[in-house]
């Protein structure tokens, strides 16, 4: 309990000045302007119509349906849920980290909380499809390990009379579905339980993977229609994402170690990252993909000394971006290839190879230093976090934050335009649209 209390503490300080926010960018599309949550008819076309929502996550929609009961448009609800919701994120990612025996697993549950990466997602109101997704996630891998817990001889989970419980197992696969409901990126949730048995019993037995036919066919049915709303309901479709699979290569390959990277320096934050130029003729941007490919390979020849635990978490990591690397149509690809809150279930893998090497390091009696130097860690990406929460007051604060950090960034400067001229600031208006074109 003091761990989990530990971690909220955490998390509402340094979110606190998050409360003061306002909406931002996609907040008027999902929430500010949405007449879908005026009434019990548009709850139903919520759910109903896949035309009705520019994306097909009816548990997004409807958590503000209810709340724009309560709250109506006061920003203030909002983040409060948001907040909450990252909270108990934290809180189950140490559990289940604890469950599955992960050395410092609470370290890395505090990190995956108040890391600087993190606050795109918590700051957004839009991106309430991260939280409500990661927590079903969390909850559908928590119940399936108690179901199937990969460190018991044979995975065999049953009660006093020798049956196992797949009531469960139902409740698994039904926080799948809420998780899908919420954002299809979680459809990897079943590849990363396969994973899990591998890295405890070195092998994928044929019982686990016929438990995953029902998830994988889920994932795979959301994930097609949401590839399709993408491309013909948002717009992800055109010359910007005209691309060869070798250029999607490249692109997947420099994201990956741009995501590890930030999250090693966080530093600088952009809310759009600069979007590189792509050209599979220049031989240095061939190095991503395969570096990164190397470094899984020589985590897979040396698994018999280190153990398998560093490659599960680098696939984890992978694996879990592979929606958001290129490979698919998305439509932040029009203006960048990356984005913090693209990563924030993947960025698990990465801080649990760090969280473990430091327990390892420290051994089983923690030093007095070692303590200050974790504490201080804390205390920088907290402080980090913290200092994000100007950032996102308003549509003004993030486009001029933005551009600040990335001038080229067209579409920062036409809705900074935008937001200028709603203000009836004609001449900047003007300026930024001149710089958008």
């Amino acid at each position: 309990m003091m761990g989990a209390g530990l971690l909220v503490v955490m998390c509402c300080i340094v979110y606190s000045p998050f409360f003061h926010n306002f909406f931002i960018w996609d907040d008027d599309e999902y929430l500010t302007k949405n007449l879908l949550l005026n009434d019990t008819d548009g709850l139903k076309r919520i759910w109903f119509d896949l035309r009705a929502t520019i994306q097909y996550y009816p548990l997004v929609f409807t958590s503000f349906w209810i709340e724009h009961k309560f709250w109506a448009l006061d920003p203030l609800g909002y983040h409060l849920d948001n907040i909450i919701i990252h909270c108990i994120n934290a809180v189950l990612l140490w559990r289940i980290l604890y469950f599955l025996g992960v050395k410092g697993s609470w370290l890395a549950a505090a990190i995956f909380a108040i890391h600087p990466i993190q606050a795109e997602s918590v700051a957004w109101i839009t991106e309430r499809k991260n939280l409500l997704s990661g927590l079903f996630y969390f909850l559908s891998l928590y119940f399936f390990l108690h179901f199937y817990n990969p460190d018991k001889p044979l995975n065999f989970n049953g009660n006093q009379n020798g049956k196992r419980p797949w009531t469960i197992y139902g409740v698994s696969l039904f926080f799948f579905l809420c998780a899908l409901w919420s954002k299809t990126v979680t459809s990897t949730l079943p590849a990363v339980i396969l994973l899990i048995h591998w890295w405890k019993q070195n092998c994928i037995r044929k019982k686990i993977f016929l438990m995953m036919i029902p998830y994988f066919t889920l994932g795979f049915v959301f994930s097609i229609i949401t590839i399709q709303l993408e491309k013909f309901r948002v717009g992800a479709i055109g010359p910007e994402w005209d691309f060869s699979f070798l250029d999607r290569l490249l692109i997947a390959g420099r994201a990956l170690w741009f995501y590890i990277g930030k999250l090693v320096w966080p530093n600088p934050i952009i809310f759009i990252y600069p979007r590189w130029s792509i050209d599979d003729s220049i031989w240095w941007q061939y190095i991503y993909p395969v570096t990164f490919l190397f470094l899984i390979f020589l985590l897979w020849h040396w698994r018999k000394n280190i153990g398998r635990g560093p490659l599960t978490a680098i696939l984890f990591f992978a694996g879990s971006l592979f929606p958001a690397l290129g490979f698919f149509n998305v439509y932040p690809m029009r203006f960048s290839f990356v984005a913090d809150h693209f990563q924030y279930l993947s960025c698990i893998g990465i801080i649990v190879i760090f969280s473990s090497g430091v327990d390892k390091i420290t051994g089983d009696k923690k030093s007095l230093a070692s303590f200050i130097l974790l504490a201080a860690l804390l205390t920088t990406l907290g402080k980090l976090t913290w200092n994000q929460g100007p950032v996102y007051k308003n549509e003004l604060s993030l486009w001029k934050d933005t551009i600040k950090k990335n001038p080229k960034a067209w579409m920062a400067h036409n809705n900074l335009g935008i937001a200028l001229f709603a203000k009836q600031k004609i001449e900047e208006a003007i300026s930024h649209y001149k710089m958008a074109i």
